[in-house]
């Protein structure tokens, strides 16, 4: 179970993007624009370091503390890397490196980095190595998800400001599974967002003189997608308890 804090600052975020992710917000990012004023919002909570432990300067949380921020994330469609900061922060903060203030993201191998264009520092892992390189030491293949957020390639052209070596259980494969962990989270407050927007429709469409959330056949697509919608929850919160008792590479199996 999430502690009391972690709903506190679960609701915390959800007051946040009410007002600061609304639908000029998203539709700026569409056309290209950073949302700063969202980031900043958010950024004002401190979760950043949500998963820094207290005597490096964080909050201390666990990963089933922070499995609501996710859905809380995802049901908002968020656009800014908050996800991706807090995981970054504790790979940096695993590897004894004090982590960095502002926008920040990770990434191993070859892959796209989420929000890399707009991160003031990037972590990037090479197996059980990791280097925290400034915005200015990276050029970016700028790419795109159908959400319209950045996804980029970065190329290294100049030196970072931190290496280090992280602990067991947390190199590139950790960092591959700390991103499916908050995907899943991700999606799971996406579809109870969809849940909730099918619901409404339902009540407030007639047709044949009625809403058509009283056809049986309508509830019975309801039921469903609500069943779906509490199993994806279910299986993201265990997958995240899993990682808090066991670590993120003896937690593989609950996160795939």
């Amino acid at each position: 179970m999430a502690s009391e804090i972690a709903a506190e600052l679960a609701e915390q975020v959800d007051r946040a993007l009410a007002d600061a992710a609304d639908v000029t917000t998203l539709r700026s990012l569409e056309a290209g624009n950073w949302p700063a004023a969202t980031w900043d919002a958010l950024s004002a909570l401190g979760l950043n370091g949500a998963l820094v432990p207290e005597a490096a300067g964080g909050v201390g949380l666990g990963f089933s503390d922070v499995a609501p921020l996710m859905e809380v994330l995802g049901r908002h469609a968020a656009p800014v890397p908050l996800a991706e900061s807090i995981f970054a922060n504790a790979l940096l903060s695993a590897a004894g490196i004090t982590p960095p203030e502002g926008v920040i993201s990770f990434g191993a191998g070859q892959g796209a980095i989420a929000w890399g264009r707009h991160a003031s520092h990037i972590a990037l892992l090479d197996g059980a190595r990791i280097a925290l390189y400034p915005a200015a030491a990276l050029a970016w293949e700028v790419g795109g998800n159908i959400a319209h957020e950045a996804r980029d390639r970065a190329r290294i052209i100049g030196a970072p400001v931190a290496e280090a070596v992280l602990p067991n259980g947390w190199g590139a494969e950790a960092a591959l599974l700390a991103t499916a962990l908050m995907r899943a989270g991700q999606i799971a407050g996406a579809m109870q967002a969809a849940l909730a927007l099918a619901v409404d429709h339902a009540n407030t469409r007639k047709q044949f003189g009625r809403p058509i959330g009283r056809f049986q056949a309508v509830q019975q697509q309801l039921a469903v997608f609500a069943a779906e919608t509490s199993a994806a929850s279910v299986a993201a919160a265990a997958a995240a308890r899993a990682v808090d008792r066991r670590g993120l590479a003896a937690a593989a199996f609950e996160i795939g």
